[in-house]
């Protein structure tokens, strides 16, 4: 009779029934970050918490998913109540895609693309290139402080390899002494994660495009925990790999699901976004898109914010962050939005 109580007790609480369904206790707010008027949301992956842990920083591809032909500010910052206080970084990115603040409250945005003249689809191999662009762009990193004023750039103009550059950089994190971790590769052949110091001087890199434990295939976002441990969502291979900060394999977890976003606050909780399982990887059709959060203490997933209006391709939160009250943000490319999630009150 206990064991039979225990049960309907577990049920009546919503207690999780496997990793995929875990209890979502948390409300939606959508239009909560107000936009100057005349501007609307373009899609975005890149949220952050700033330095004070209740303002947000926010990198928008300019209405749209590209701001190419834009001279929007593409970096926009929101205080608690959802007012924009400031922007800028105008004329410099064309896909911006991973944002990070660093201790002394500095902003880090990645892009991943570039204006190099392409021939149109459809054109024939041996068709003459479109011109090439008065200032080429794309393929950097990006380091700014509070105000808008540029302080580091990493990467040379339109692309690059080995330690001169990158191809569609992903996300940048900073370690305690400053150096900075750039995750490379959001398709093709290059998959690594590089290594500067915190004035800029290539170190070291990491990791290649695989499988096995060390390798990844789209390390799409990465994240530190209190001990130094670096969290590398590796998208492609439906896993967090953790590893040291010279790349040796620590452990992997599943359990979040097929990763975009990671995100750890300061009580030691992780936030893991799923954006594309079902559809990018339809054989994923078990594990519903959306938010898992757990404990970094023993890795068990413990909510899931569900995407409420899943699509057929990228959809629901892509990014992820959470301010010292607990409040979690979402980023979404497919529906071009930043939502806010507070728990539900009971």
């Amino acid at each position: 009779m206990r064991v039979f109580a225990a049960v309907l007790l577990a049920l009546a609480v919503g207690a999780p029934q496997s990793t995929q369904d875990p209890p979502n206790p948390y409300r939606t707010i959508e239009g909560w970050a107000k936009m100057p008027e005349g501007r609307t949301w373009g899609s975005t992956s890149a949220v952050e918490i700033d330095k004070d842990g209740k303002s947000i920083w926010v990198a928008e591809r300019c209405g749209a998913n590209s701001c190419l032909t834009s001279d929007l500010p593409v970096v926009l910052k929101f205080d608690a109540i959802g007012k924009l206080v400031t922007s800028f970084a105008s004329g410099l990115m064309i896909f911006p895609h991973g944002i990070h603040v660093d201790r002394d409250g500095n902003i880090w945005v990645t892009d991943g693309r570039d204006n190099k003249p392409a021939r149109p689809r459809g054109a024939p191999a041996d068709a003459p290139l479109p011109p090439a662009p008065a200032k080429l762009i794309g393929h950097q990193v990006f380091k700014f402080s509070p105000d808008g004023k540029l302080l580091m750039t990493l990467g040379v103009a339109g692309g690059g390899t080995g330690s001169e550059g990158f191809f569609q950089p992903n996300d940048v994190v900073t370690d305690t002494n400053g150096d900075i971790y750039v995750a490379e590769g959001h398709g093709g052949a290059n998959a690594r994660i590089v290594v500067f110091d915190k004035s800029g001087k290539y170190l070291r890199e990491f990791g290649k495009k695989g499988t096995a434990p060390g390798e990844f295939d789209q390390p799409h976002g990465l994240a530190f925990d209190s001990k130094g441990r670096l969290f590398v969502a590796d998208r492609s291979n439906n896993r967090i790999q953790i590893v040291d900060k010279n790349g040796k394999f620590l452990e992997e977890w599943k359990q979040f699901s097929r990763p975009s976003g990671i995100f750890i606050d300061k009580k030691g909780m992780i936030y893991v976004a799923d954006s594309e399982s079902g559809t990018i990887d339809p054989s994923r059709t078990d594990w519903p898109r959306g938010i898992r959060i757990g404990s970094l203490q023993d890795g068990k997933v413990i909510a899931l914010i569900p995407d409420a209006a899943p699509t057929r391709g990228t959809s629901g939160p892509e990014g992820v962050a959470a301010d010292d009250a607990g409040n979690v943000y979402g980023a979404e490319v497919g529906q071009r939005a930043l939502k806010k999630y507070v728990k539900a009150e009971r």
